[in-house]
């Protein structure tokens, strides 16, 4: 057996493939890009843009390969509202898209897929299990709920493909929408908080994100959806003192009406200057807990990072560049 990772020189990706060949397997890695990654001695490299069905044929898939899909567009950078379709649909559905019809050409049945916990929109029930409502808030929540129905429509026809939908995925090596609460608290500033801050936020790990996949392919990649998020998430007002503290700085917290905080972010949304996305802050005082305890049971995993420890470790990494200092990433838990 053969492990296929696609987009698997990004952010999951170079976690999942050394543990693979750290379990004697045979790893090949499909991306646009590679970096420079010590696991590449033992891993092959194909280049791969997945939004060329051509490119994606090259790949080679044999009909014992175990695949996974971990290319995507994400939220950051920021997309102005006209862009952001031709931005995230061309990798993350159509890409999606040539991945399993490459499968079904190879006779390849077995994939491991991410979307998102963004497929649910507003808090309906909470904790938020795998059968809470979909409705998606934006483009980047409909291109990967549009992969969810393709993963539908495959398994009717015998594939056999694991879902997981992640919370906020931190970890060594991207920063994200985080860098701009860094730098605040850095200079000192207030801090604004969308609501009150009482409401819990919850992360998962890089590590944890990887660890899943992993868990997946030995549980044999049961046609379900998971959730991935970790486990008794602080109120936010916590998580962000803890950190101000950490810092050493004298920052302060400043809770803020939700309502019109949102409204202000939209009237910006709609003038093309976005702070951020609307499928972030339309939901950063609503309590979105996702319920992980489906993956425990029937995959065996249980996330092994706390919010608070991947926040510090996260601004950790961020002074450490900045004061030009290397971190080990086998060492940090969250960028």
């Amino acid at each position: 057996m053969r492990h296929v990772i696609f987009g698997g020189d990004g952010f999951v990706g170079r976690h999942l493939a050394p543990k693979l060949v750290a379990d004697g397997e045979e790893v090949v890695v499909a991306d646009i890009v590679k970096s420079d990654l010590p696991h590449y001695r033992s891993v092959r490299f194909v280049a791969c843009d997945v939004t060329d069905p051509a490119s994606v044929a090259k790949v080679g898939l044999k009909a014992d390969d175990m695949v996974y899909n971990l290319s995507a567009k994400m939220l950051s950078p920021i997309q102005v509202r006209a862009k952001r379709h031709d931005f995230f649909f061309p990798v993350n559905f159509h890409g999606t898209e040539h991945i399993m019809q490459a499968m079904d050409k190879a006779g390849a049945p077995k994939l491991v897929h991410y979307t998102t916990d963004m497929i649910y929109g507003h808090t309906v029930t909470q904790p938020m299990t795998e059968e809470h409502p979909v409705a998606p808030l934006g483009e980047y929540g409909w291109s990967k709920q549009k992969t969810e129905e393709l993963a539908a429509e495959w398994r009717k026809r015998g594939m056999s493909i694991s879902l997981f939908r992640p919370r906020l995925i931190i970890g060594p090596g991207r920063l994200g929408i985080l860098e701009k609460l860094f730098k605040l608290i850095d200079w000192n500033f207030p801090v604004p908080m969308i609501g009150s801050g009482k409401n819990p936020y919850q992360f998962i790990s890089v590590f944890d994100c990887a660890e899943a996949a992993h868990a997946a392919w030995k549980a044999g990649v049961p046609n379900e959806a998971y959730n991935l998020g970790s486990l008794n998430p602080p109120p936010v007002r916590k998580l962000l003192g803890d950190l101000i503290k950490h810092a050493g700085s004298k920052s302060l917290l400043i809770p803020t009406p939700g309502w019109a905080v949102k409204r202000t972010l939209d009237l910006l949304d709609l003038m093309n200057m976005p702070i951020m996305d609307p499928e972030q802050y339309l939901i950063a005082d609503e309590e979105c807990v996702l319920d992980v305890s489906k993956a425990e049971r029937q995959l065996g995993w249980v996330p092994q990072y706390r919010d608070e420890d991947m926040l510090i470790a996260a601004y950790s990494e961020y002074r450490a560049k900045k004061d030009g200092h290397a971190v080990a990433a086998n060492h940090v838990p969250a960028e």
